[in-house]
């Protein structure tokens, strides 16, 4: 045990060393190489890998710093990397609560390391600890969060409101909040929030992590709807969380999906959050998401609570555009021309989830059919938003010999994309007992759409397996040691790629699975008209 503990706080120390390499910072005896070649007079720096060093080496260095920045800094480091065996706890520890069964969903769930992968050692943010870890991660008190973003003049989005509730709907919190830097877009149509609204604000985005910090000191739950995007815009590290994005499941059972917070409010409990066009508002989603929590805990956490979820009415001129969005802020908006087919005008447009690397955008084309033909011509991988929409991944090397990887999808969803209807969709006189061993016959026309769709669906999937071989065999082809930093950020792109590509072959099995269930049900549903048919005698 001794031995396990000794090698984890080694890698915290080697980890600190490394990032105190990376951002140039220097002790009272200079930086790391430095510092070796004044510590040890035997080797010096000529073995300055901090992995190779030994414990007290690295203890050494650490202690020649003494600035408050420097120290907040690596006070950081040792509080995400805590962080992390907490996470680990979490998840194997036998749940003893409904609420704590919901934390162990969320973080198991397929998409929590991608989605909550925080850069919490970055300047501003702030880690907090179960301190009392026993007691902590027994407590059953729960907060919801809901945070509204602006963005500011370098591209990333800042909190400029923000609201907290407990399990009671009790308003804990809830504050405008200026922003450090000078905002461009006060997306006024979603924040609700204008200049004028501003003008006498003082509270900091300091301000509110001292806030939730107080809150959730004893181990108290955070919930919220997507709550990665609003843990970063607040730049607050925190492991206990509920997740309502992951906790619900819609009907196919596809854990790819991402239903929004408008459908399961319909869904679970009967009304809409907001109607269509409306501004946000912090009090009511934070609500919501809480109602939402209390609402699965009523139900069991375990037991289903299968979605239908509602797909909102699209305008005819909505029709004419396709939203292409995770485009990347390094690409000019002018090169989506050389995505995407046709003749089409281009209207920036960024998303509330967006992070400060990617930006969204709309082709508007002169009617449906162009928009609808231009859809069906891009070449790429298609899969499901978190809204059940059809959309493609397209993946291209443009004319400036630069690689990009973008989303598509059309504004509005066509009737042989909406859900088929399944066993339990049928009045329950008309379930059937299918005979074992006897071929069913439907419309072949039917049958050789879905089989169609079905032989698409597998080549989709025999392609991304390709690029994930490709993509390894440049990995493999790429030394770590000797590259410099341009190289780690390709590997880092290329692992990236990877982890997508993997993610776009599980949605693919999904939905090749969910064809094949579609075929058996209408198998059924025609067998069973036609009994139904048969004159009795």
């Amino acid at each position: 045990m001794d031995d396990k503990i000794d090698t984890a706080e080694k890698k915290v120390l080697v980890d600190i060393v490394k990032l105190a390499q990376r951002k140039g910072m220097k002790g009272t005896m200079g930086d790391w190489k430095e510092f070796l070649n004044s510590h040890d007079k035997k080797f010096g720096a000529g073995m300055s890998d901090p992995s190779k060093r030994s414990h007290e080496d690295l203890a050494a260095f650490l202690k020649t710093f003494s600035k408050d920045d420097d120290l907040k800094f690596f006070g950081n480091i040792m509080r995400h990397h805590s962080n992390q065996y907490t996470l680990e706890r979490l998840k194997d520890r036998s749940h003893d609560s409904p609420e704590q069964r919901l934390v162990q969903v969320t973080l198991q769930h397929p998409r929590y390391p991608r989605d909550y992968s925080l850069p919490s050692i970055d300047e501003g943010w702030l880690v907090i600890n179960l301190k009392k870890k026993a007691k902590g991660i027994r407590s059953t008190a729960m907060v919801a969060v809901d945070c509204e973003m602006v963005r500011c003049e370098d591209g990333n989005e800042a909190l400029v409101k923000v609201c907290v509730v407990d399990h009671n709907l009790e308003v804990k919190l809830h504050k405008l909040v200026k922003p450090e830097k000078a905002i461009v877009d006060y997306k006024t149509e979603i924040t609700g929030v204008s200049s004028e609204d501003l003008k006498t604000v003082t509270c900091s985005l300091a301000d509110i992590q001292k806030s939730m910090k107080k809150l959730l000191s004893n181990g108290t739950i955070l919930v919220g709807h997507s709550l990665h995007n609003d843990l970063r815009v607040l730049k607050l590290d925190y492991v206990r969380v509920i997740d309502t994005a992951y906790i619900f499941q819609p009907l196919d059972g596809s854990i790819h999906m991402r239903p929004s917070l408008n459908n399961l409010c319909q869904s679970v409990l009967g009304y809409e959050v907001r109607k269509k066009g409306a501004s946000h508002d912090c009090l009511d989603d934070a609500c919501a998401t809480m109602k939402l929590v209390l609402a699965k805990i009523n139900n069991g956490v375990d037991k289903p609570f299968p979605l239908t979820l509602v797909q909102e009415p699209v305008s005819e001129s909505d029709m004419a555009k396709l939203f292409i969005h995770r485009i990347p802020t390094t690409m000019n908006v002018e090169a989506l021309h050389e995505i995407v087919p046709g003749d089409f005008t281009i209207e920036r447009k960024p998303s509330r989830n967006d992070q400060g690397d990617k930006y969204s955008a709309l082709a508007i084309f002169k009617n449906h059919r162009e928009a609808h033909d231009a859809y069906e011509n891009l070449q790429g991988s298609q899969s499901k938003d978190s809204n059940g929409r059809l959309q493609k991944n397209v993946t291209c090397r443009l004319s400036t010999g630069m690689n990009v990887s973008v989303y598509v999808r059309e504004m509005g969803i066509d009737d042989h994309h909406k859900k088929m209807p399944s066993k339990r969709d049928l009045p329950e006189d008309e379930t059937v007992d299918v005979p074992k061993n006897k071929k069913l016959k439907m419309d072949p026309e039917v049958e050789k759409g879905y089989l169609k769709e079905i032989e698409a669906l597998n080549q989709q999937l025999k392609e991304s397996v390709s690029e994930i071989d490709s993509l390894k065999e440049q990995l493999r082809k790429v030394d770590p040691e000797i590259v410099k930093d341009a190289h780690l950020k390709e590997i880092e792109a290329l692992n990236q790629q990877l982890k997508e590509r993997e993610s776009e072959i599980e949605s693919l099995k999904e939905q090749t699975r969910k064809k094949d269930f579609e075929i058996t049900t209408l198998h059924k549903m025609v067998s069973s008209l036609k009994q139904r048919q048969k004159p009795k005698k």
